[in-house]
């Protein structure tokens, strides 16, 4: 048997968890909090170290978890289960950061890329199910706990600062990614003119759809759980259906150097909108399911801006392998982006088709 950190072990005797803790290991692929599998002779958790660096608001993140979870269980969904600490709170903290722990969902599996359009579908559908049951929650008690998050124009107000600080002088290797973004600018508040003017509603959000933050039955394949809820917000359902689109529509990885392996698939678009309109559609408003296709769009260019912002700012946010690994994630979503506005007119009319019950 691996021995056990002292320090971790310390952290995990500070938990109500179950049973004589038999290992700590590493776990998971996540970029922004330390993860690990703790392991019991009773049970399993996963403990986590919270990246306070990026969610600094360490008290309103976990009570943005405990509201969510909380109204998800008393409405018969699964979900994350946090174990309390011995003192009954929800985290502890000390001088290496805040620490959390789950109780381990067992029987699951999840997946970094969209393994048959079946699966897609289904995420579709969970993550719609998601804003089906959270639809009568009140998104105005919950915090932003990172500002701006989806908030595009700001985002491209930080790309602009860092194209003019330029701190590591590599803006003329980009030139024409630059000038993409730059020639998108009157688009960029689509949203969030919306949201301020009450056109789009105000809804819980989980802001980081990506399919590995669903688990999927490992026997059914049927979605069990949402996970990964420090992005949960207020925001907009385009937010949602848009990043899970510029994720999971996407022929390639996010960081695919070759870009004739990266395309915008509508086939993969239908299914995806299949699951989540499908279940939506009887809280979506005409407005919303109109944008759509439009979210997935913004999310897209949102992204690839904040990989070009970083680039140009010398990699202080994305972690990378290379000195070009940025500039190659922000040409994967330029690629994407320009097929979606080249497909417009498709998309716009398979949403129409589900929303009149194509899907059936």
């Amino acid at each position: 048997m691996t021995a056990i950190d002292p320090t971790l072990a310390g952290i995990a005797a500070c938990f109500r968890i179950d049973g004589t803790v038999e290992s700590i290991e590493p776990y998971g692929d996540g970029h922004i909090n330390e993860t690990y599998l703790l392991v019991t002779d009773a049970k399993r958790y996963i403990l986590q170290r919270m990246n306070t660096s990026i969610f600094p608001d360490t008290v309103h993140l976990m009570r943005n978890i405990e509201l969510v979870t909380a109204f998800l269980r008393e409405h018969g969904k699964e979900t994350l289960e946090i174990i309390p600490t011995t003192d009954g709170a929800s985290y502890i903290q000390d001088e290496r950061g805040a620490w959390r722990v789950y109780a381990f969902i067992e029987h699951t599996v999840s997946y970094n890329l969209v393994p048959n359009i079946e699966v897609f579908r289904e995420s579709g559908a969970a993550f719609g199910e998601f804003q089906t049951y959270l639809a009568e929650f009140d998104a105005s008690q919950l915090t932003e706990t990172i500002a701006h998050f989806h908030d595009t124009p700001h985002r491209f107000a930080d790309f602009k600062a860092a194209l003019e600080a330029d701190v590591k002088g590599r803006a003329d290797t980009c030139r024409e990614e630059i000038d993409f973004y730059l020639a998108h600018a009157d688009e960029y508040d689509t949203i969030t003119k919306g949201l301020a003017d009450g056109t789009i509603p105000l809804r819980v959000t989980h802001n980081d759809t990506k399919l590995n933050n669903i688990l999927m039955d490992a026997t059914t394949g049927k979605a069990r759980a949402i996970i990964d809820l420090d992005t949960i917000m207020p925001g907009s359902m385009l937010y949602d259906f848009g990043d899970s689109i510029r994720f999971g529509a996407s022929t390639a990885l996010e960081d695919e150097k070759d870009l004739d392996k990266v395309h915008f698939s509508t086939e993969l678009f239908r299914a995806y909108a299949e699951g989540f309109v499908g279940a939506v559609r009887d809280s979506i408003t005409p407005r919303e399911a109109e944008l759509l296709p439009t979210g997935a769009k913004m999310m897209t260019m949102e992204c690839g801006m904040r990989f070009l912002a970083d680039y140009l700012a010398g990699d202080t946010y994305f972690a990378t392998k290379y000195p070009e690994h940025n500039l190659v994630r922000s040409r994967t979503q330029i690629k994407l982006v320009q097929e979606m506005e080249a497909k417009a007119d498709e998309t716009r009319a398979i949403v129409e088709e589900i929303m009149a019950g194509g899907d059936r």
